[in-house]
């Protein structure tokens, strides 16, 4: 909790100012008594209305005081709690960005959303809380017991007693229950993968007919979540009876000592009265204090869960060159291997090939032979674990990541789109794309011809993830979204899979037909999109079986020739003869 302190520094004087206008609204609030039994003492006891009208005008007084400070002490605890929400968040959210893809693969997508949200909305609640409680009830219950004293001392005596052992209640279900509330958070976040899961992936659950498997499963960790729940309330919630108890006993005691001292003449009915009501106000506080410790517990348990997202550091570490300038070797893979974390054994083994810059060069291999593999260790979504990548010739450790991301436009497998208009979806590729720009982006990727269908064309409205766009209208858009970019080195990993063969043709035409001599790497498992490219890499099993033209695979390459013939059947019956 202490390194999350730092983001509170920029509301320092509402941190300061809202525990003390409350002190200032308790301060109020302990004088009440006294003046309710100079009422019953002066005014009632000897007919004094003069005396009642007095003090019925000090507590008027009191009450509007105590309600302005706090008022006041609500807007500053408010503003620092939320302040300090936004910029942990902020925070927070910036810090996951600069993690690698390995630790956001290890830690899980549904997992950072939980603390981005729920973990970090505990925190406010407790820091909200803690301002406008933490000083005030203390000093509401030990003001209370002090006044006591004042009082009668011998009444007083009570509070001593009572107080200790309403400590040990309300500080001993707080260690019970803190440890118990870190379990809810992490049910929550199955919860939250289940659900997330779900939604994705709706369209493929129905389609398999696994709703009612996954509603169960649902309802299973749903289940786990309430017990828990249920488990550590039924532990919090014995806290407002067993205070009520230990406060109604000590009124008993209270009552029945004052009504001894009163008929010995030691004390005034009105000082009974005041002593009840410092007890009732240690009544009321200490149930405040309870609802505080249970906040508290859960905005710890969920500050630990948040500090342990910070104290992650990226696998990653920036370099410091920020030009990319180019040369003749674009891309070198030099005995690279690659073993994912958590992954066991490599994905990818020795893979060493070298493109020249402005070439093409294609990628083809079965399924999990590693093709999406090699590309991502080109922008460092991933580091190799043996030897060594090198763009323009220099290792891409020694490049500061951004300035190497910025030289390479990526469209990746999945086509990812945001909600928003189709000009600003390209323009993430380049926040400075002119117009010009962008139609030529939209010409290349041939998305031209279904952009201009659209009902304002550049302004017309995405939905999220792309859903109102067919799956080949948003793989062109991705791929213009790079284009848009202008990079030294366009890859595109299997992006143009549902296009058609005509629109994949006039796509890798015009992708070659651009002037500013790029570096193009295309992975595909179609044997058409590849085999004009100036060199094939053949993948197998992580490692690299063949490279050459398409000739020279067809000729000697036993991999590339099954890819080939299984997708042009009668070529293989043209060949045997």
């Amino acid at each position: 909790m202490k390194s999350l302190l730092k983001y509170i520094k920029d509301y320092k004087k509402e941190s300061i100012l809202a525990p003390l206008f409350k002190m200032l609204e308790a301060s109020f609030e302990l004088m009440v008594p006294l003046v309710m039994a100079s009422i019953i003492d002066r005014g009632i006891a000897q007919n004094d209305t003069a005396q009642i009208v007095r003090m019925g005008l000090v507590l008027v007084l009191l009450a509007a005081v105590g309600l302005i400070s706090s008022v006041t002490a609500q807007y500053f605890s408010a503003k620092a709690a939320v302040g300090f929400a936004t910029k942990l968040r902020t925070a927070l959210f910036g810090h996951i960005q600069s993690l690698s893809y390995t630790e956001l693969d290890t830690i899980g997508t549904s997992t950072l959303i939980t603390r981005m949200t729920s973990d970090v909305n505990q925190l406010q609640n407790g820091v909200n809380l803690t301002l406008r409680l933490l000083l005030r009830s203390p000093f509401i219950v030990f003001g209370a017991m002090i006044m006591a004293f004042t009082v009668d001392v011998k009444a007083a005596l009570i509070f001593v007693v009572a107080i200790p052992l309403l400590s040990i209640v309300v500080f001993g279900i707080m260690i019970a229950s803190i440890p118990l509330y870190k379990k809810v958070q992490t049910a929550l976040d199955k919860i939250l993968g289940r659900t997330r899961e779900n939604l994705a992936g709706a369209r493929v659950i129905r389609a398999f007919c696994n709703e009612e498997s996954e509603t169960a499963c649902f309802e299973q960790e749903n289940e786990l979540l309430l017990n828990t729940q249920v488990f550590v309330g039924k532990i919090s919630a014995a806290m407002n009876p067993v205070t009520y108890i230990i406060i109604n006993i000590a009124l008993v005691v209270l009552l029945w000592t004052g009504a001894v001292r009163v008929d010995n003449g030691i004390i005034t009915q009105g000082a009974v009265v005041a002593l009840v009501n410092y007890m009732s106000q240690i009544l009321v506080e200490l149930v405040k204090m309870a609802n505080l410790i249970i906040q508290l517990t859960k905005a710890l348990a969920s500050a630990k869960r948040v500090e342990s997202v910070f104290g992650i550091s990226s696998s990653m570490p920036d370099g410091s060159i920020t030009d990319v300038s180019t040369s003749e070797e674009a891309i070198c893979f030099d005995h690279v291997c690659l073993t994912y974390s958590g992954g066991g054994d490599e994905s990818l083994t020795d893979i060493h090939f070298t493109v020249k810059k402005g070439e093409t060069v294609g990628i083809i291999g079965g399924t999990g032979s590693g093709k999406t593999s090699v590309v991502n260790l080109i922008p460092r979504f991933y580091d190799a674990t043996k030897g060594t990548v090198r763009v323009n010739g220099r290792d891409i450790r020694e490049y500061e990541i951004e300035t190497l991301r910025n030289a390479i436009g990526v469209v990746p497998q999945k086509a990812v789109l945001f909600k928003g208009t189709i000009r600003e979806n390209l323009m993430w590729g380049n926040e400075n794309a002119s117009s010009e720009d962008i139609e030529e982006a939209l010409r290349i990727s041939q998305a031209k011809e279904f952009v201009d269908t659209k009902d304002g064309r550049l302004d017309f409205m995405i939905a999220q993830g792309g859903k109102n766009l067919s799956g080949g209208q948003k793989q062109r858009l991705t791929i213009a979204r790079a284009i848009v970019r202008k990079p030294q080195i366009l890859i595109l990993d299997d992006s143009a899979s549902a296009l058609d063969f005509a629109t994949d043709a006039k796509l890798r035409a015009a992708v070659k037909g651009m002037e500013n001599d790029m570096t193009v790497i295309i992975v595909s498992q179609r044997a058409s999109s590849i085999q004009y490219a100036d060199k094939i890499v053949v993948m197998d099993d992580g490692a690299v079986a063949g490279i050459g033209t398409h000739e020279e695979l067809l000729a000697d390459n036993q991999i590339y020739q099954e890819i080939y013939y299984s997708q042009f059947p009668d070529k293989k019956a043209k060949a045997a003869n």
